[in-house]
This record gives C-alpha cells, sequence and structure tokens, in this order.
C-alpha cells in the first residue's frame, strides 16, 4: 500500500460505488427527518431506487439560485443541515462544519501531494470567516502533521516564521507562494526548508508549476469547495512526473452534466459539475459547484481506481467580452456539438496592436482539408465573430486549461 492513504484508494470501482450508494441511503435516512430542504428536494423521489449514478437523473440539480433562494427562506442553511446550529463546530458563509474529523476530506489529497507524517505546513490560507485555513489544519491533523497558521499575515512575518520554524510544506495560492520566494530571495532570507506545495482556490498555471518546481518545491493542486470540501485532487505516477487530470475524492458522487440541464454528459465531454456529499451531517443531492469539467475515460495508471475528471476548466455562465461581443464556455460547447470529431476545443484570445484576436484550437482528425473551413463558418454561425483556426494532434491540448483562454491580461 506505499504511496496510498489507504485501502479505499485501490479498492474495486464496482465496490466503490455500491459502497456510496449504500450509505447515501443510510444518511439519508437519518437525515431527512431533521432537514425540511432536505424533504422538499425529496417530495415524490423515490430514493430506494436510487441504486446507481443513472438513477440520479430522477433528482432535480440544485445551482446558486436553488440554494439562495432555501437559505432566504429557512435560515442559515435552507434546511439541508441535519443537525442544530449550537452543535456545528464552524459556520461560514458559504456552509457548516460539522464534528466529523477530517470534515473536508483533505487528508487523502494532502497524502497525494507528498505530504507525510511530521511535515511541518506553512497554512498560508485564510482563517478569518473563511474555510480554507480550517480545510488544511483539519487534514494535516488527520494526517499527522504540524501547522504553522500564517494565515494572511504580512510576507515579512512569515519570513520569520520560515526561517525560525523551518516548515517542510506550503498550503495558499500559487502566486502567494512566488511572492514569498521573490521577497525572500531579494531578502537573502534562507527558504530552502521547503520541499513541497499544496495549492486551491486559484488556476496553476503551467507558467507559474514550472517556475516553482524550478526552485527545488514540488507542486501539486486540488479542486475544492468549502460546500462539498475537495472535491478532486491531482496524483503522481511512479517516477513522480504529474498524473494527468485529477482523482475524485472518496465520499462524493461526483457527475459532469450537460450544462443548466439535469441530463449527464457522455465520459469525455465537458458539461458542468454536480456533487452529491454523502455525509451524515450535510447530505447534498446533486449540488452544481457551477464549474465546467470533463471525465477522463479509463483507469488512472497512478494506481488508484477512483473516477478521473480534468480539473477546474472554467464557469457555466463565464463571460468573455471580444469588441461588442460576448463569448461564452457555453460557445465553445455548442461548437463541439457540431464537430463530433473534435476531441477537444479552446478558444484563445489575443491582444494584437490595437485590436483583439481570436484563435480556435482545435485536436483533430488528420487528413480532414474541410475541417478548418467548417470550424471557421460554424465559429461565426455560433459567436458571430471571425476567428483563426488551428487544428492540433491529439494529446496537444492541455485538459486542465480553461476552454476560453483569455491572453490579453
Amino acid at each position: 500500500m506505499s504511496g496510498f492513504f489507504d485501502r479505499n484508494d485501490t479498492r474495486s470501482a464496482k465496490s466503490r460505488e455500491a459502497s456510496l450508494f449504500k450509505n447515501l441511503k443510510t444518511i439519508v435516512a437519518v437525515a431527512k427527518p431533521r432537514a425540511a430542504g432536505l424533504r422538499a428536494i425529496l417530495r415524490g423521489a423515490e430514493l430506494a431506487t436510487v441504486e446507481r449514478r443513472e438513477d440520479l437523473a430522477r433528482l432535480p440539480v440544485l445551482r446558486k439560485r436553488d440554494i439562495e433562494r432555501m437559505r432566504a427562506d429557512d435560515p442559515p442553511f435552507g434546511g439541508l443541515v441535519a443537525m442544530r446550529p449550537g452543535m456545528l463546530r464552524r459556520m461560514t458563509i458559504d456552509g457548516p462544519q460539522g464534528q466529523v474529523r477530517d470534515w473536508w476530506n483533505c487528508a487523502r489529497a494532502l497524502s497525494a501531494a507528498g505530504f507525510t507524517r511530521d511535515d511541518i505546513i506553512l497554512n498560508c490560507f485564510s482563517y478569518h470567516l473563511s474555510a480554507s485555513g480550517h480545510v488544511v489544519d483539519e487534514g494535516a491533523a488527520e494526517l499527522g502533521c504540524a501547522v504553522i497558521p500564517a494565515g494572511t499575515a504580512r510576507v515579512e512575518k512569515k519570513l520569520e516564521a520560515i526561517h525560525a520554524l523551518k516548515p517542510t510544506a506550503y498550503c495558499g495560492e500559487p502566486e502567494h507562494l512566488l511572492q514569498l520566494l521573490d521577497h525572500a530571495a531579494n531578502a537573502n532570507c534562507d527558504v530552502s526548508s521547503l520541499k513541497k506545495a499544496f495549492f486551491f482556490g486559484a488556476y496553476l498555471s503551467r507558467h507559474a508549476r514550472a517556475e516553482i518546481e524550478r526552485r527545488g518545491i514540488g507542486a501539486r493542486q486540488a479542486y475544492v469547495t468549502s460546500r462539498h470540501g475537495v472535491i478532486a485532487f491531482e496524483t503522481s505516477l511512479d517516477d513522480g512526473r504529474l498524473n494527468e487530470g485529477m482523482i475524485v475524492n472518496e465520499g462524493l458522487i461526483v457527475e459532469i452534466v450537460r450544462p443548466g440541464t439535469n441530463t449527464p454528459a457522455p465520459d469525455g465531454e465537458i458539461g458542468e459539475v454536480v456533487v452529491t456529499r454523502v455525509n451524515q451531517d450535510y447530505p447534498l443531492l446533486r449540488v452544481s459547484t457551477g464549474d465546467l469539467s470533463r471525465v477522463i475515460p479509463g483507469a488512472s495508471p497512478c494506481g488508484r481506481t477512483g473516477a478521473r475528471i480534468a480539473g477546474w476548466l472554467g464557469r457555466v455562465g463565464e463571460e468573455t467580452r471580444i469588441a461588442n461581443r460576448v463569448l461564452t464556455p457555453q460557445h465553445v460547447l455548442d461548437l463541439a456539438d457540431r464537430h463530433a470529431c473534435v476531441r477537444r476545443m479552446q478558444i484563445v484570445v489575443r491582444r494584437e496592436g490595437q485590436g483583439d484576436s481570436v484563435l480556435l484550437r482545435a485536436e483533430g482528425p488528420d487528413g480532414d482539408p474541410q475541417l478548418p473551413a467548417n470550424l471557421k463558418r460554424n465559429l461565426f454561425d455560433i459567436t458571430g465573430i471571425e476567428g483563426d483556426i488551428e487544428v492540433v494532434g491529439a494529446g496537444v491540448l492541455d485538459t486542465k486549461a480553461r476552454l476560453i483562454a483569455d491572453e490579453r491580461r
């Protein structure tokens, strides 16, 4: 079991699914009498017949506007929490923390990032009106790591802590770590004790990862929300290289649905991330994160048997303005629907001179001379934007890149 957090990492997919749905029905049966909002969602639904993820499509997807309405009608959490507020451990604007250890299931992700017992973590996530700092603290305690609660302290104070306490790991946003390293270099401060880093909450670009690793720090990220906890996390291959995509965390049922609908999308198709959290205090049934991702088919070469997703690929309804036009990820999805032969697409927006340029990059089949012209025509038909087309080979586009890459900033 070396390299894995526990036996659940490598159990069969069939065993995992059976356990998830058995636990889901048990937990909901206990929580339903205590949570009015949960009862309202399940009204008219036969949860007893939900035996597999295909059956979940009978339940509605809860989106941000739905939860806001429920919370307004039944504060503070819309009747979705199966505990009295006074019994909760913590409360933030986005959600509660119950009494279960490692509430946000962060320890498994930290372990996959190379964190081990006796690591000392410089935790630069905020602790104030935010779950982020506590997400790391809970996972670190479960794993057996000490934590320096740096939070949002000044850079100079953090450098003093690094010099005095010699942390081996960093948790926070990637740009802040680069800022710390730059300040340390200018101040001639030794920060060589830092060997690994764990990020969430901000996109880790390919450039930032390369720069961090160039300075001798291993960089891994996770996909986290304060409501669901750690949804998925990066892993490494046997030789230490980064594995493609992210492994879905235990205790969660993650679906990719066609944006704005209840309908599951086929594996490999980009869609809206919907999460069911199997948690006894805060059971969440088909709650949308508002983010876009896709399932990566096939077994993960890292040895873990959980499903893989491509990580964060943008927001549903996100807008990119180009002159007097508005471009959204849905436009890219609509374009992909017209070209089934294209495996992956990305629109790149750049500033050229006094104007903006649009480039559609598409992983398409070799030897189709009509594809560029068809893509160009459909791009204009869907968006009203004239753009250039670049057809590339399989695997060229970054699976974790956003559908729309705005490089003007």
